[in-house]
């Protein structure tokens, strides 16, 4: 029996996850509750379903729970006012504690098991009082996660430099690594404010852009070997061409006086 996959995206910024759908038809656009590994989620249907046979299916791939209903849909609209509400509470105890963090966002899982709250900061932070005072007013497992700057700017979003939204919170599914390697073989300036996004770090587009410079340039180089002149070669060791013959006048015979 073949087996129904599809891509999931879990948050608009976030990479795609893959499911089992078994037998159920999605389409793109369709909302569906997954499994995950932190527990039961919702997420929006962005690629084609894939069929593919049991021996075929990647290992432990999670499955589709069903499309979702209205009262998930309510269900959601009570985690986003709940997640407000925890925002605002930990970003006061935050400032009453005087921690040196940034809080970035909070999330809750659908079935309210646990809340995170993801935040940077530049030391390591003792927020083991946070903690406690988070479990205390919302009742369920709380979890605070350090993220980076490329993380941060990802979740906030913003305009890049070319007008665009930036790429990590856009197109890019994943964060990859970007070097000055890239920006070099790219003709970029090595200016740090000419090659820096709004985090700080290397701008995404050099990484996702790079494999189409590199190509563009060994089709240039390619092209140059082709098209390379021939060495002239010296006039005295040039052989004539094929086919036209050097004529050369009669020579004129000297005629041998006659004897008077």
């Amino acid at each position: 029996m073949l087996n129904n996959i599809v891509g999931i995206k879990l948050k608009k910024e976030g990479r795609i996850h893959h499911f089992n759908a078994s037998d159920m038809i999605l389409h793109k656009g369709d909302q569906a509750l997954v499994d995950t590994d932190n527990g039961i989620a919702l997420g929006v249907v962005v690629t084609s379903v894939r069929r593919l046979e049991p021996s075929e299916m990647p290992p432990n791939i999670k499955k589709v729970i069903r499309k979702v209903t209205d009262d998930d849909l309510h269900v959601r609209e009570e985690l986003a006012l709940m997640e407000k509400e925890a925002k605002k509470f930990c970003m006061e105890k935050i400032a009453e504690k005087g921690l040196s963090m940034k809080l970035i966002t909070v999330e809750c899982l659908f079935d309210k098991s646990k809340m995170i709250f993801y935040f940077t900061a530049d030391a390591r932070v003792d927020f083991r009082e946070l903690v406690k005072d988070l479990v205390s007013r919302f009742k369920t497992r709380i979890e605070l996660k350090q993220i980076g700057a490329r993380q941060e700017t990802r979740i906030i979003k913003g305009i890049a430099v070319c007008g665009r939204e930036v790429c990590c919170a856009g197109i890019l599914q994943n964060l990859d690594r970007v070097t000055v390697k890239m920006a070099k073989e790219q003709s970029m300036s090595l200016n740090p404010e000419k090659i820096s996004g709004l985090c700080g770090r290397l701008m995404c587009c050099l990484s996702f852009e790079h494999e189409g410079y590199a190509g563009a340039k060994k089709c240039a180089r390619d092209a140059a070997v082709k098209t390379e002149p021939v060495q002239n070669v010296p006039e005295e060791s040039a052989s004539p061409p094929r086919g036209k013959h050097k004529i050369h006048p009669p020579r004129e015979t000297k005629k041998k006086p006659k004897d008077s």
